[in-house]
C-alpha cells in the first residue's frame, strides 16, 4: 500500500487561509484595543461627570470565531460613538449655562426669577445664580433685579448640632 502525498496546490491554499485568518484577527484585536484605548480616554476627559457606558459582553479566554470579534468590535464602535455624542450634548449644555450666567449678569431685569446651579453650568460643587428684586417686594415693584450667587452648599443639620453639643 502506498501512501500518496497531498496534492502540492492544496497545501499553499490551505495555509494561504490560516495565514488569512490570523491576520484578520490580529486586524480586529488591534481595532478592539484601539476602541478600548479611545473609550478610557473619552471617560477621563468626562471626569467628574460620569458617563453611562453600557457593558460590553465579556468573554472567556479562548479562540474566538472571526464574526464574534466583529460583533464586539462594532458594539464597542456604537457605544464610544454614543458615548461622545452624549459628552457633546452635555458639553454643550453646560456651554449654553454659563452663556445664560453671563445673559443675567448683564441685565438682570430681563431674566426675573431665572435660576442656574453650578451643576448645570459643569463647575464642581454647590450654588446657583438667581435673579432677584432688590429689598424684596418693594424692589421688585420698583424693578430692581439682582442676580445673587449663592454662597455654595448648605450645612446639613447633623453637622451644625454636633458643634452645638462639642462647643458645650
Amino acid at each position: 500500500m502506498s501512501v500518496t502525498a497531498p496534492a502540492p496546490e492544496l497545501v499553499p491554499r490551505v495555509s494561504s487561509t490560516l495565514e488569512a485568518e490570523r491576520g484578520a484577527r490580529s486586524a480586529l484585536r488591534a481595532q478592539i484595543a484601539k476602541l478600548e484605548a479611545q473609550t478610557a480616554l473619552l471617560v477621563a476627559q468626562a471626569h467628574p461627570v460620569a458617563l453611562e457606558l453600557p457593558a460590553v459582553p465579556g468573554t472567556v479566554p479562548r479562540l474566538q470565531p472571526l464574526a464574534a470579534l466583529e460583533g464586539r468590535r462594532d458594539l464597542m464602535a456604537n457605544r464610544l460613538e454614543d458615548a461622545r455624542r452624549t459628552l457633546t450634548q452635555l458639553r454643550q449644555r453646560e456651554a449654553d449655562a454659563r452663556g445664560q450666567v453671563e445673559l443675567m449678569l448683564a441685565d438682570p431685569k430681563a431674566y426675573r426669577w431665572l435660576r442656574v446651579s453650578r451643576e448645570d453650568a459643569g463647575l464642581v460643587g454647590c450654588g446657583h445664580w438667581h435673579v432677584r428684586p432688590r429689598l424684596g417686594l418693594i424692589g421688585m415693584l420698583a424693578g430692581w433685579w439682582h442676580v445673587k450667587i449663592s454662597s455654595g452648599c448648605p450645612l446639613s443639620g447633623d453637622s451644625g448640632k454636633r458643634r452645638a453639643l462639642d462647643g458645650q
